[in-house]
């Protein structure tokens, strides 16, 4: 059982709550109940019913991992439920997913769980792994280590420094989201990673004038510049699709574009 489901349903409400940074009344008139109901509720005086609990989860966005925890904190059965990737069920979603990476070709695109670990890739993406230590790619391969590990794809990041606070950034906002410890603790080991030399005058004027960040990467047919979108599945009522992640990388720049057209996949 997850350890956040042995506190009271209150603790963790008002938790919730607070991450959230809303005040009692601001989160009162949102879900439209008394001040005072909802402190009953965050102090334990209140038992909230099942359509109560659902309904304060979803105004507070807290991941479907964490509604299970707060359901069966607060005595009830667990209602989303979270199936292996490759469970029969999920066939249509795998699906999906797979025609998502192989149309992205021949741009680099992978699928990543919630600990951004590997969970599958297209063709495009081996070629960008070269010099790389095998331990590093090794399942379950995190994809943010392999990045960032000074055996990575660190030493060909050309401007790693943004590239760095960039990611992050995002794992930062993923922590604040979903209060994951395992995201708390890789953070804290990607921190402590020797730290790149302040990028030269060109990179500063680039990452400036840019809309996005860019990851700009050394390879064989020179320095490739990527922008990256993630894609995620709509209302998903289970744990395992809700985590799921498919980032894929577009050409920054008509060099990259036409060095990846040649690449051979």
């Amino acid at each position: 059982m997850n350890a956040t489901a042995l506190r009271p349903v209150g603790d963790l409400l008002r938790e919730w709550r607070q991450r959230r940074r809303l005040s009692q009344l601001d989160f009162a008139v949102e879900a439209e109940i008394s001040s005072k109901h909802l402190s009953f509720l965050e102090t334990g005086r209140s038992r909230p019913s099942r359509e109560m609990l659902l309904k304060l989860s979803e105004l507070l966005e807290v991941p479907l991992r964490e509604r299970n925890s707060l359901l069966i904190a607060a005595g009830f059965a667990p209602m989303f439920t979270e199936r292996k990737l490759d469970d029969p069920s999920l066939q249509a979603a795998r699906d999906a997913m797979e025609l998502v990476l192989k149309g992205h070709e021949p741009y680099p695109a992978i699928a990543v769980d919630r600990h951004w670990t590997l969970l599958a890739a297209n063709r495009a993406v081996a070629p960008m792994l070269t010099d790389i230590k095998p331990e590093l790619l090794a399942a379950p391969m995190n994809v943010l280590r392999a990045s960032l590990h000074p055996d990575g794809l660190a030493s060909r990041i050309v401007n790693l420094g943004q590239w760095r606070a960039h990611i992050f950034a995002r794992l930062r906002r993923q922590i604040e989201v979903s209060a994951d410890p395992v995201l708390t603790s890789l953070l804290e080991e990607l921190s402590d990673y020797p730290a790149p030399a302040h990028p030269n005058h060109r990179d500063r004027n680039e990452i400036t004038n840019a809309f996005v960040v860019p990851m700009r990467l050394a390879t064989p047919m020179g320095v490739l510049s990527f922008i990256s979108t993630t894609t995620v599945f709509g209302t998903p009522i289970d744990v395992t699709l809700s985590e799921l992640a498919l980032e894929s990388f577009f050409p920054a720049d008509a060099v990259t574009a036409a060095a990846l057209r040649q690449m051979p996949l």
